[in-house]
């Protein structure tokens, strides 16, 4: 069996000004990366198309290690909507540097559904994560040398929340002490980093709406409080010209394709367990504007990435999805089920069954909770029987929603047709009734409840002093009417990892409450969610190698 490297380095791709043809594009209008990459103006999207395009979402259960191919499916069933001959593209982010090298490999789909060129997507691609990094370094620079520097803002040492990031997993650096040395090197203090994506820049970068938009949300930026316990923004630093500056060119959304030829923009990465998991509105917005159906994802299972997705993206870039792709595998729902990942190939019913309500609680949270229409996808795997795949149906059907089988990772494109035309139905049905899980009047708490109650199945939030003194503070400062972005763990409806499938009777704590002005909503963080992931016993990049001839291997 070939690996996804293989079979994307085995692709003939088409020039990427043949692919902005089928945008309408002009070679004018592309700033190419080489033959195979371009970034486009966003200021194109004030052009007139007279498109109107039907927005898709796909997202997925809880992730589990037997793994479900979200990605994959996206890409897949674009493709598969060229073949039944509509005008398709698919809105994706951008890899991390830290799960490439660490354990999760590539994300840039897999098999014969994936965008390319892999290589590049993987490692580096345009730099937009290497400006968005430096632009998040900058401000910490003016923060100590301000301090340095006189402190005229009064600043309190204790009381910065602004950290360093570097887009790599790495422990070592989650707490520091710097500015040691002579006087002449700055000034002593605990500091940190996190990775890349989890800092604000990646968040605010991805909802802005313009190059000015994004200036603003980066002035909003609360880097600290100072001695009256006042906050401190990143305008008040005089940072935020400075870091749009460093972030003209990333803010344009890059052109790539999939294996098939469809045009793919791949742009942002913000982590969902940690913010809200999407790409930038303003590639979505871009491919929405020059195509009639676009497929995008959210990050995670629907508990996060989606709800983050409808109720943060959706929210602030005045988006309505036309339907939704619930991407499961029936090996990943036996896992739920309580069966070891060595054994998930043999047909188990009992523990099928018993897993399969993680599935369905997401499809209500979907149907009943969003009011959208939804597809269960099941990525079929050559082992799985007629009897599960029976069951997955019988019991989805009984909440209203079709499955449908996706083969993209083996056939591509014409794999995952079954799946492209039940989404087609759906949205010439057109019964869509999307609604947010909370409105925006609502006090913190309340938004907290509501998604933990209604998307979760919690029993109810507790809160630590630390929190709940926090959830004061921001209400006194006037952000009670920001969205809430949950900070959980990806692979339970809970905050316990551990619970699989659909818990019941539990409770979720938010440990800790932090204010991101900038991008626009606030995190709750629950359980042990961090913001530096470090490196696995054997990471992947032990495997990852090039030969003399440049050629990569190893990546997936």
């Amino acid at each position: 069996m070939k690996s996804d490297i293989e079979i994307a380095q085995e692709a003939v791709p088409k020039h990427i000004k043949e692919v902005a043809i089928k945008l309408g594009l002009t070679e004018e209008e592309l700033e190419y990366y080489g033959k195979y990459k371009a970034k486009i103006d966003y200021n194109l999207l004030k052009r007139e198309t007279g498109k109107k395009a039907k927005l898709i979402l796909t997202t997925a259960i809880n992730p589990t290690p037997a793994g479900e191919g979200k990605t994959t499916t996206t890409i897949g069933i674009a493709d598969a909507l060229g073949k039944l001959g509509k005008d398709a593209s698919v809105a994706l982010r951008e890899p991390s540097l830290g799960p490439v090298f660490g354990i999760k490999g590539g994300a840039a789909g897999g098999g014969y559904a994936q965008v390319i060129p892999m290589e590049d997507i993987n490692l580096h691609f345009t730099g937009d994560f290497h400006a968005i990094g430096v632009a998040n370094n900058l401000l910490a620079a003016m923060i100590d040398n301000h301090i340095h520097q006189g402190n005229s803002l009064r600043i309190d040492n204790r009381r910065i929340t602004w950290r360093r990031c570097v887009d790599m997993n790495d422990r070592q650096l989650r707490n520091v002490v710097d500015g040691l040395g002579k006087k002449v090197d700055g000034v002593p203090r605990q500091d940190g980093f996190d990775i890349t994506v989890a800092s604000e820049v990646m968040a605010a970068f991805c909802l802005a709406n313009d190059i000015s938009d994004l200036k603003e949300r980066l002035g909003r930026i609360i880097i600290g409080y100072n001695l009256d316990g006042e906050p401190v923004t990143a305008k008040d630093l005089k940072a935020n010209g400075a870091m749009a500056a460093l972030l003209k060119d990333a803010l344009k959304p890059n052109l790539v394709q999939t294996l098939e030829g469809t045009p793919a923009f791949v742009h942002g990465g913000p982590f969902a367990n940690i913010a809200h998991g999407c790409n930038s509105v303003i590639a979505t917005k871009m491919a929405m504007h020059f195509s009639d159906y676009v497929i995008t994802e959210a990050g995670f299972g629907a508990d996060l990435g989606a709800e983050k997705f409808l109720d943060i993206k959706c929210r602030m870039a005045d988006l309505k999805p036309d339907a939704v792709i619930i991407v499961a595998t029936v090996r990943a729902l036996k896992y739920n089920g309580g069966v070891p990942k060595a054994e998930l190939n043999e047909e188990n019913l009992v523990a099928l069954e018993k897993g399969l309500p993680n599935l369905l609680k997401h499809v209500e949270n979907i149907t009943k909770v969003f009011g959208l229409p939804a597809v269960v996808a099941i990525n079929r795997f050559p082992l799985d029987t007629e009897a599960e795949l029976d069951l997955v149906k019988t019991h989805c059907q009984e909440l209203g929603v079709n499955v449908a089988l996706s083969e993209v990772w083996a056939k591509g494109g014409e794999g995952g047709v079954e799946v492209a035309k039940e989404v087609l139905r759906l949205i010439e049905e057109g019964e869509n009734d999307f609604k947010f899980c909370y409105e925006e009047d609502l006090s913190i708490k309340d938004k907290i409840e509501k998604i933990a109650t209604r998307i979760y199945g919690a029993d109810g939030v507790d809160y630590t002093k630390e929190a709940d003194k926090e959830i004061l503070n921001l209400e006194k400062l006037g952000f009670a009417k920001f969205p809430i972005c949950m900070a959980k763990t990806q692979y339970s409806l809970s905050d316990d990892q551990t619970l699989l499938g659909r818990p019941e009777g539990f409770r979720i704590t938010v440990k800790q409450i932090n204010i991101s002005a900038g991008a626009g909503f606030i995190v709750a963080m629950t359980g042990d969610i961090m913001k530096m992931p470090g490196l696995p016993k054997v990471p992947s990049a032990e495997k990852i190698d090039v030969d003399e001839h440049g050629v990569i291997s190893g990546l997936f």
